[in-house]
């Protein structure tokens, strides 16, 4: 009863804010919707690793949000080598090469992620929680400066090769392929996580050690290789958001990951930090709340209505919407 009053009360307040705007111009109203409903899918990519790890270890991985960027980092020379430019044509040849760049990211991204728990968070897991939440702020750090090392202050350009063509929606508005594309993707990795965790033998490990480690020790449950793939599904997920926000805005620079993972661990909160659905709901929420923001108010006031709406979750439902009360421990 408690989440639809939330939800009810947060609809209604938005209602009340947009409304009249929409009326007035509905066809501006449906585009700045598509617009976030993209970014939104974006956010929920990232959002994803940080309820997975907090779920199970109760980390808040401050680090996550630089692991989203370094995937788009790491992407532009493996795009670079098959001599992709703005002016390539999109083609199948060059939508399965995309695919495979963005698995060989996804790898490479999990990678560095396991190597991080291993060596930063691993010998802290019995440590005071402060410890190891510092400790994700230090590897923030670190992340972020290396890749200031490797590709300086400014924007960075990604090859623009997605179709550019948009189909017109009724009233004016139109919705990009782009979009489609940004939005199919996150369906389907969403969908497969899902189906990962509640189908597979490593994905019911990772339930069942988010519930009780030591009851899943005792049960013959490896917990450190568990912990890992968690880690590394996490920031397989974040890179593949990072080479989708690559291509669809083209541009990405060395600290992306601090603001889009700040509204990633909204998201998460939102929703329900721990809870992979809720996850989902709350990065298309942020989303639409930052769209909306931006192209009704002020952008300035965007960080202001996300982290607003993270203080209110956090006292008045810190569970999230679709997250349940459990006992510490």
């Amino acid at each position: 009863m408690g989440t639809w009053l939330f939800l009810g009360a947060a609809i209604l307040i938005l209602g009340v804010l947009l409304l009249p705007k929409a009326v007035s111009n509905p066809s501006f109203f449906l585009q700045i919707l598509i617009y976030g409903v993209a970014d939104g899918a974006i956010f929920a990519l990232i959002a994803l690793g940080y309820t997975m790890v907090y779920g199970i270890i109760e980390l808040i991985n401050f680090a996550h949000g630089d692991i989203f960027t370094l995937g788009a980092f790491i992407a532009i020379p493996l795009v670079g080598l098959f001599g992709f430019t703005d002016s390539t044509q999109f083609s199948l040849s060059v939508m399965l090469i995309l695919l495979l760049v963005t698995a060989a990211v996804m790898l490479i991204d999990g990678g560095i992620n396991v190597a991080i728990e291993r060596l930063a968070y691993r010998p802290l897991r019995n440590a005071p929680r402060l410890a190891i939440l510092i400790t994700a702020v230090g590897m923030s750090f670190i992340l972020e400066g290396a890749m200031y090392l490797w590709r300086g202050a400014n924007n960075v350009h990604f090859p623009d090769v997605l179709p550019g063509n948009r189909l017109s929606l009724p009233g004016g508005a139109s919705v990009g392929v782009k979009d489609l594309i940004v939005i199919g993707s996150t369906l389907v990795l969403v969908s497969l996580l899902n189906t990962f965790i509640t189908t597979s033998k490593l994905g019911k490990a990772m339930r069942a050690t988010a519930q009780d480690r030591e009851a899943s020790q005792l049960m013959g449950i490896n917990i450190n290789r568990t912990i890992a793939a968690t880690f590394f599904i996490g920031a397989a997920l974040a890179a593949a958001g990072g080479v989708i926000f690559g291509l669809y805005f083209n541009n990405i620079r060395f600290d992306e990951g601090f603001t889009a993972g700040l509204y990633a661990f909204t998201a998460a909160v939102f929703g329900g930090i721990g809870n992979i659905q809720g996850a989902a709901f709350g990065g298309l929420f942020i989303g639409l709340v930052a769209a909306f923001s931006t192209a009704y108010f002020q952008a300035a006031l965007t960080d202001v209505w996300i982290f607003a709406i993270l203080i209110l979750v956090l006292v008045f439902r810190p569970t999230g919407l679709l997250g349940m009360q459990v006992p510490e421990k």
